[in-house]
């Protein structure tokens, strides 16, 4: 006998429904793993956009190599250049996101390069991702660092080196400036490099993270950060989510590498690769892959330093009469650059 007002549903319907439900539980749930998530502020694409000699990098941050350029071609038009380029030409862009000066995704092949050239108050982290890079300075330092390697370059009060591709073929990797304080920019330059097995990592429930600096997972990089950051290389399976802690009083980015994801909120739109995402103030960012394929992308957070930001291509310093005797510096190789007088790269 049936009973009045009731249908029946199959039971595989029954199992279609509650796993549906036990999804948008778990995004509910996820979407408030913080007390105060970030969102996606902004979103800039890195654009493409020649450097050194002959290669080509993906610019995120940073635009003041043309600054530089600008200097070198209408000497008496830097200022009037530089505010055409501020505000018509780069507006939308992302200049820098204290402590972060520069984000470049770079690919290079043979014979183009970065040949000699300086760097002085602040310090370059250089990430392979496919390749590898030979890294020759002034101060005898030679080494090549390979896919999944980790060159973190104090650069100081002075340093001048090369970076040439390692290989036949394109070799690409990325690499980030990092400001130093005004107390630490006129240190001695050092390196820290970590092979990539030498970099820890760990895995959970489709999620991995390579750590370069900073934690996650439960896992710390023994990389030494004299501007406190986290430098973290996750990569999501996909259907796989992440929530990772971040400093509240820090500055974020995001850099997606390749494949697309969802930031911040869950009915977010996904954003796909070669996207800068700066982050919102907030104590964490939450990430989810609805997409076939693997998501991968870096999150880099740093304490804002608060400083002045003066910077002359490859020098940044605090004031303009720090970057005028950052030139004559150069210039006549003295106080960091003395070396420089008789050195050239092999």
């Amino acid at each position: 006998m049936r009973a009045i007002g009731f249908n029946f549903i199959p039971l595989k319907s029954i199992t279609k429904i509650s796993q549906k439900i036990r999804n948008i539980m778990s995004e509910s749930d996820q979407s408030c793993a913080f007390n105060r998530p970030r969102m996606v502020a902004k979103k800039v694409l890195a654009k493409t956009q020649h450097e050194g000699d002959g290669a080509v990098v993906r610019r995120g941050i940073g635009r003041y190599s043309f600054y530089y350029y600008s200097y070198q071609i209408f000497p008496f038009m830097a200022t009037f250049v530089i505010w055409v380029l501020d505000n018509l030409i780069f507006r939308a862009d992302l200049k820098n996101l204290d402590p972060f000066l520069m984000l470049d995704d770079f690919s290079v092949s043979p014979p183009a390069g970065f040949p000699d050239h300086p760097h002085r108050g602040f310090e370059t982290v250089t990430y392979m991702l496919q390749g590898g890079i030979t890294h020759q300075d002034f101060a005898g330092h030679t080494g090549t660092i390979h896919t999944g390697d980790v060159q973190w370059m104090t650069a100081g009060r002075g340093i001048i080196h090369s970076e040439m591709p390692a290989g036949e073929g394109p070799q690409k990797g990325l690499q980030l400036w990092i400001n130093l304080s005004s107390k630490d920019k006129m240190i001695e330059p050092r390196y820290q490099e970590l092979l990539s097995e030498d970099i820890k990592r760990a895995e959970n429930d489709g999620v991995e993270v390579r750590v370069i600096a900073g934690e996650s997972m439960g896992v710390r990089s023994p990389v030494y950060t004299r501007t406190p950051a986290m430098y973290l290389d996750f990569s999501l399976k996909p259907r796989a989510q992440l929530h990772q802690n971040i400093p509240e009083s820090w500055n974020a980015f995001v850099y997606i590498i390749e494949g697309e994801g969802v930031f911040g909120s869950v009915n977010s739109s996904s954003v796909s690769a070669h996207y800068v995402l700066v982050l919102s103030p907030g104590d964490g960012i939450s990430v989810w892959n609805k997409s076939s394929k693997t998501l991968r992308f870096v999150l880099a957070a740093g304490q804002p330093l608060n400083e002045p930001v003066v910077q002359y291509g490859p020098f940044v310093m605090n004031s303009q009469a720090e970057i005028d005797q950052t030139i004559e510096d150069y210039h006549y190789s003295k106080n960091g650059f003395e070396m420089a007088k008789h050195w050239r790269s092999q």
